[in-house]
């Protein structure tokens, strides 16, 4: 995988994150991006978007050069660690314990970092382990030891304030504590532990701590105060247990802070020292991210970049206070294609210190691959020459741009995999999602690219709020989701293929869902993304033999709109995505098998409402196609006869033609922008009220045709036609 593609303008020497952390990837200084109030900058955009790769390129391009930590939100490791003492330690404290060992080994300009600041509350929070005796503790704080000592530079001290506690003080500690005679859990416990944390400190040293923790909610200035609180509001858990979290985060960037605003630190460290945060969306990230937000919001100021990952467009429900996103003044954003970043500042009104967390946030839009970019990646993955003038190769690169939108991810697995493969004439774009593909350094055997891409995009990336009941059946939803249109059409779906179930997941539910995932909506199409529902519409033929799920699916949601029409005005009422329920229930009809049906009733609707019946032809046709032989292109152009007089025959010719170019997964060009121009030029001289209204039509039709544009437009079509 190309770790850098579509990121180059980023991640260059004038890019964004050079000028955010002050220092180019070959070394050379930046002027800063923001300061001394930073925000909190978050990568926004949904599955296969390369958030996470972003951060790893940002990780290896700058890590030598600046102190840059990478940390994994999501993966498991930090709950394992707390797991063998809940009372002591938790997944955000070892994802701080973690941070805090990365920088003491930090061997870049400047040096290591101490962290003499987080060292005591650490110590603090392991009287909570599950003896409680002190020698248990002992063992716990013992833990921390070596994040209070920096690692001496050769011919240089410490030279610090942290000297009485780095010289021995921190071993006294421990041997105090295993020399008493006390019971478990006595408070005699935490008041040694205090004692040796103070004991040998110079003056600056304790003024230091009692500044810290004696501004610990509660203490009221008094540091040992202030630690005891914070030791046992982390044994109470919940939100007390948030605060102590929040304040062990806000002492490790003070410490961080102290290591640069320091006389020596000032003279020998550059740029800014970052902590990027993959998967923030995540509890633990989320945890994280609330916390440096709300203290920067009160006032605390430092040098830490924050850089963290949203799958949600808005950055995230928490950043608005409860209220809804529209509700709330949004998020300064950066648009890397925009050029220069965004000016940035903090409000300063009175309502300041109580504004949404959005305030302190600068969203960075996560690119999508320009057309360009998506070329020279399916190229560079060619494996040999292409014969016939590179025709397969055009179609290839048209058939990835088209199923992934330019998302990169979709990009390098779809190019990678087509890279051997030959489409087949006449192909249909899905085809192309059965190539054969074998990932880097997996011994497994080759797989469909489509398995992998849903691997990837949907089961590797499932909802943080998907209750654990509905885990297992998630991708089976929402396969079946593949062909709804709209809320209601979606509910006969969920309502049919959750029954038996005790917990049920309603439309409503699925497309908050999906968007806390950060998939897009449309108004036409209830999965919004328009190259995951071409994955999920693939799979949802191959479920069973000969497409039996795909129609199944069809005829539901056909005959629920055929038992709603009944008696409504003849259908005529429209619903969420339709203009009329006539018109949902052609649409299912025509991609389960019913096409003549479908002729029949547009043929009988034609006469005197030209305008309108071109608006439900667009709408009925607006479908994918089943998977197997695909007769349409010569239906359309007259090479499969058709019963019925010239009327019924040129609707039926028509029909397929819009089909074609309404699908979306097929070029159309010329030849197609032909036959739609032919066949509504012979409608115009037919002889029925209104006819000479469809020769505007042809003129129109034909020229979105043969520039591969939508013939009805709708968000994820607009997305698709700015990608080409």
């Amino acid at each position: 995988m190309c770790e850098e593609l579509g990121f180059e303008k980023l991640l260059g020497e004038e890019g964004f994150f050079a000028r955010l952390l002050g220092r180019t990837p070959s070394g050379t200084g930046r002027d800063l991006l923001y300061g001394p109030d930073l925000p909190v900058v978050l990568l926004t955009g949904g599955p296969g978007m390369g958030k996470g790769r972003l951060l790893r390129a940002v990780r290896d391009r700058f890590a030598a050069k600046v102190p840059v930590i990478h940390l994994d939100c999501a993966s498991p490791v930090y709950a394992d660690r707390a797991d063998p003492e809940p009372g002591a330690r938790s997944a955000t404290t070892e994802a701080l314990v973690e941070v805090a060992r990365r920088l003491s080994t930090w061997q870049g300009t400047g040096g290591s970092f101490a962290f003499p600041r987080l060292f005591p509350g650490l110590a603090m929070i392991a009287t909570g382990v599950s003896e409680g005796t002190p020698e248990a503790v002992a063992t716990e704080a013992e833990r921390y030891e070596g994040l209070a000592q920096k690692q001496r530079l050769r011919g240089l001290g410490t030279g610090d304030f942290w000297r009485g506690v780095l010289r021995g003080g921190i071993r006294n500690l421990l041997m105090t504590l295993y020399g008493q005679a006390l019971d478990p859990y006595s408070a005699a416990v935490s008041n040694a532990l205090l004692d040796a944390l103070f004991q040998g400190l110079a003056p600056r040293g304790r003024a230091e701590l009692a500044r810290l923790y004696g501004a610990y909610p509660g203490a009221a200035g008094q540091p040992r105060i202030g630690l005891r609180i914070l030791a046992a509001d982390f044994r109470a858990g919940g939100e007390a247990r948030d605060v102590a979290e929040s304040f062990l985060f806000r002492a490790l960037r003070e410490d961080l802070e102290a290591a640069y605003a320091s006389p020596s630190g000032w003279l020998r460290r550059v740029g800014r020292p970052a902590i990027l945060l993959d998967h923030a969306e995540s509890p633990l990230g989320e945890r994280l991210l609330r916390a440096v937000l709300t203290d920067r919001r009160a006032g605390q100021r430092d040098r830490v970049v924050i850089v963290g990952t949203a799958r949600r467009t808005d950055g995230g429900a928490f950043l608005h206070g409860g209220l809804p996103s529209a509700e709330v003044a949004p998020p300064a954003e950066y648009r890397p294609a925009d050029g220069a970043p965004p000016a940035w500042s903090r409000r300063t009104d009175e309502a300041a210190d109580r504004a949404p967390l959005a305030d302190g946030v600068v969203l960075l839009r996560m690119p999508l691959l320009t057309g360009d970019q998506l070329r020279r990646e399916t190229v560079r993955r060619q494996q040999r020459a292409e014969p016939e003038g590179g025709t397969n190769r055009r179609r290839i690169d048209a058939a990835v741009a088209r199923l992934s939108g330019g998302r990169p991810h979709t990009v390098i697995r779809l190019s990678a995999a087509a890279a051997a493969f030959r489409m087949p004439e006449d192909a249909n774009d899905r085809d192309i999602l059965d190539a054969p593909l074998r990932l880097p350094g997996d011994d497994t055997p080759e797989r469909p690219v489509a398995d992998v891409l849903l691997r990837e995009l949907i089961l590797d990336q499932l909802p943080v709020r998907l209750p654990t009941e509905h885990r297992a059946q998630w991708l089976d939803l929402l396969t079946h989701l593949s062909v709804a249109h709209d809320t209601e059409c979606a509910d006969v779906l969920l309502r049919h293929h959750q029954s038996g179930h005790v917990h049920h997941l309603t439309a409503h539910h699925v497309s908050r869902l999906l968007t806390d995932t950060g998939w897009p909506t449309c108004e036409r199409h209830f999965i919004g993304d328009f190259g995951l529902r071409q994955l999920l519409v693939h799979r949802l033929y191959g479920l069973r033999p000969g497409g039996a799920a795909w129609y199944a699916d069809h005829h539901l949601l056909r005959d629920h709109y055929a038992e709603r029409a009944v008696g409504e005005a003849q259908g005529t009422q429209g619903d969420g995505a339709f203009r009329s329920l006539t018109a949902h229930r052609m649409n299912h009809h025509l991609v389960s098998g019913g096409a003549d049906d479908v002729v029949s009733h547009l043929a009988a609707t034609l006469p005197g409402r030209p305008g309108a019946w071109c608006a439900d032809l667009l709408e009925i046709a607006q479908a994918p196609y089943p998977g197997g032989a695909d007769a349409r292109r010569e239906r359309a152009q007259g090479l499969v006869g058709a019963d019925g007089p010239p009327l019924r025959r040129t609707v039926d010719q028509l029909l397929h033609a819009v089909w074609l170019c309404e699908e979306r997964t097929r070029p159309t060009g010329k030849e197609t922008a032909r036959t739609l121009a032919k066949l509504l030029d012979l409608l115009s001289i037919m002889d029925f009220e209104g006819a000479g209204r469809l020769s505007r039509t042809a003129t129109d039709w034909s020229g979105l045709a043969e520039n591969e544009q939508p013939l009805l437009r709708c968000t994820c079509t607009e997305q698709l036609r700015r990608r080409r």
